[in-house]
């Protein structure tokens, strides 16, 4: 029988938490809850505002849409329809009503309903300018999270640097708990837009705290390029998983169950993390990290976080405005309004995962160069599309190429600071981080105003334009010279270096350890 046969359970817990792949499991389940409510929200927000604050104070108007008006306009085709909704101005008639006049929608159509409601095709939403004014409105409700956890991420790397990754995950853990509760139970734009705001906190403690974890315990820059990429692919499972899910459990089941789920969900990862991980544990790196303004000062680490932030802020300005857009162009349902991200979320899993060890062989710079690229030519064509079947090819070739530059600036931002600096992680993927948050903070909230202003078309251009115009910035990836100090781990191939050579640095000013590191010194 196995010696592994008389492990009692407490033995395996603790051959758990020595193992690299439960760690990796941890962080990909942590990314993929945190990204799953991070757009389950997006087919949901629209629609809910526009039902409980537009037809909800216009109730009376919904009949009137859905059904052909007779030519006169008399109390008796519409009192039966009225009653049903129990409307005070049941008794008016031949005029628009004051409700209608007080939100503007009377303006929209002559006073007679003929003459406005055959342009509306059956399905398709009244309300126009209301629809106009809520890509704002919306956009900034989405934005509200990544402004948060721009704000809360240098702060977060500078703590994983004191008390190690493990505490802040699980704080990361009890924050988008109690975000997924609000929401589920939130009926007003003010309590939405606390609950994504909070939501943004959790998401800065697990990202930078995740991501720091594996960059730590994965020092071999190919094994490392494969875990991150694999963890993406649990960022890319949750976008896959989550508009499409909140719109079917919106449309036929209600609000809040998407929500529930999620909670359900979060509380098996807390669990999780209280087995594999040590959340009571304060573990400080050993080495002092670089600090984030001279690592912000790094030309190449820019770079890389520029290409982070441009290639996801397409997809970010699409997430506030493409519902919209669909609503009033396609007079799409609500269950499409979620569907439409699928072949984005689709393709961003096969490029993760796919580009996590290709990347490594083709070379970061150029796939990151080709992604942005592609990334730009796929927004150019999204307006095109005159239905659901129109967004495919282009929303999958854009979750394709993001899907890359993801899989390829990751984990050069870890190589970066090895190459350059010291391998402490926490600060430089808060910078990863920001960058992410930049693209959809910024995102967002200038999206639905560029829509108001010039219209969904001119923003696809823009941005797309942006893409393709940053691309070549990526070939000065190519080559990132080291540091003078850290000449000696230039091979990739011998990633142990990286961290004998921080010690061996450290052996010149404090010199109690072994004769047998002075001497590898000085055979180097």
């Amino acid at each position: 029988m196995s010696p592994g046969a008389h492990r009692t359970p407490w033995q395996r817990l603790a051959a758990g938490r020595a193992s690299r792949r439960l760690v990796l499991v941890v962080v990909f389940v942590a990314l993929l809850l945190d990204n799953m409510l991070l757009t389950v929200v997006v087919p949901i927000i629209p629609t809910f505002l526009y039902t409980t604050e537009y037809e909800g104070a216009n109730s009376s108007v919904v009949p009137a849409w859905t059904e052909p008006a007779p030519p006169a306009l008399k109390v008796p085709p519409f009192s039966s329809v009225f009653s049903s909704f129990d409307n005070t101005t049941l008794p008016i008639s031949g005029s628009i009503s004051p409700t209608e006049l007080e939100h503007g929608t009377g303006s929209s159509r002559p006073p007679q309903p003929p003459a406005s409601s055959p342009p509306q095709p059956s399905g398709c939403p009244e309300g126009q300018e209301f629809l106009a004014n809520e890509n704002v409105r919306v956009g900034l409700l989405f934005a509200s999270k990544a402004l948060v956890q721009l704000l809360v991420n240098p702060a977060v790397g500078v703590l994983t640097n004191r008390i190690g990754y493990h505490i802040p995950m699980f704080i990361g853990f009890i924050i988008m708990f109690i975000s997924t509760v609000m929401f589920a139970f939130a009926g007003s734009y003010t309590l939405l837009f606390i609950a994504r705001a909070l939501q943004g906190v959790g998401s800065s403690f697990s990202s930078v705290a995740g991501l720091g974890m594996l960059a730590s315990v994965y020092t071999d820059d190919l094994e490392r390029g494969n875990a991150m990429g694999i963890a993406l692919g649990g960022l890319a499972l949750g976008v896959l998983i989550g508009a499409p899910f909140g719109s079917v459990m919106y449309e036929f089941v209600g609000k809040s169950s998407p929500f529930l789920v999620l909670a359900f969900l979060a509380l098996l990862d807390g669990a999780l993390q209280l087995c594999i991980l040590q959340p009571s544990r304060i573990s400080p790196e050993s080495t002092r990290g670089t600090s984030l303004v001279t690592l912000l000062r790094d030309p190449f680490i820019l770079v890389a976080a520029g290409a982070l932030c441009f290639s996801n802020m397409g997809v970010a300005m699409l997430e506030p405005t493409l519902p919209i857009w669909m609503m009033r162009t396609m007079c799409s349902p609500k269950w499409q309004l979620g569907m439409a991200f699928l072949p984005a979320s689709i393709s961003y899993l096969i490029g993760t995962n796919l580009f996590g060890l290709l990347a490594t062989r083709m070379g970061r710079w150029l796939c990151s160069l080709i992604g942005m690229a592609v990334v730009g030519i796929s927004l150019l064509c999204v307006p095109l599309a005159t239905n659901i079947y129109g967004l495919i090819v282009p929303n999958a070739g854009l979750g394709f190429a993001i899907g890359m530059v993801d899989s390829s600036m990751m984990p050069t931002m870890g190589h970066l600071v090895d190459l350059r600096h010291t391998s402490v992680y926490g600060n430089v993927y808060a910078i990863a981080d920001v960058a992410f948050c930049m693209g959809f903070a910024i995102g967002p909230a200038t999206g639905g105003a560029i829509v108001r202003a010039v219209g969904f078309p001119w923003l696809m251009i823009i941005i797309g334009v942006i893409n393709i115009a940053y691309a070549p910035l990526c070939w000065y990836l190519r080559n990132p010279p080291a540091k003078e100090e850290k000449m000696a781990i230039l091979g990739q191939d011998c990633p142990v270096q990286t961290q004998s050579y921080i010690a061996q640095k450290t052996l010149r000013h404090f010199p109690l350890t072994d004769d047998s590191d002075v001497e590898a010194e000085n055979v180097e």
